[in-house]
């Protein structure tokens, strides 16, 4: 729990809402982007599995933590590699490819997307860190 988060509403949705989805998505080699760097033959990315085993150790540490933060971190860089699979290819419409991803990763922001939302609306003054896209003047 952070101080953004005192009631602990994101802490409750990853401890009693998501343990299985989250637990299936941060377990899943095709939302882990070192296993994709090395299908495209990219130099140095031939030990992606000893790195999937080192974050799945790392994840299983968290949960044992209750890290939160941590595991809410991992989740959400498996959440952009299901996102570019979406938005440049692999995953496409009408396609049996990544389902389960598709589903778990919809399930687990349809849940999380309303509370940090209604996180931020109220507490409009706190450190979300710098915009990456701000409003620019033409």
């Amino acid at each position: 729990m952070t101080a953004l988060d005192a009631p602990g509403r994101l802490y409750g949705l990853v401890w009693s809402t998501f343990p299985g989805p989250i637990r299936l998505f941060l377990e899943n080699r095709y939302v882990f982007a070192p296993f994709w760097r090395y299908h495209h033959g990219e130099a140095g990315a031939e030990d992606w599995e000893a790195r999937f085993d080192f974050a799945r150790r790392r994840f299983h540490t968290a949960l044992r933590q209750k890290d939160t933060v941590l595991i809410l971190s991992m989740l959400f860089d498996r959440l952009y590699v299901l996102r570019n699979q979406l938005i440049h290819g692999g995953s496409t419409w009408n396609s049996g490819t990544s389902r389960d991803q598709l589903r778990d990763g919809a399930a687990i922001l349809r849940s999380f997307l309303p509370v940090m939302v209604d996180l931020m609306m109220e507490a409009p003054n706190g450190d979300w860190g710098l915009p990456m896209y701000p409003v620019v003047e033409g």
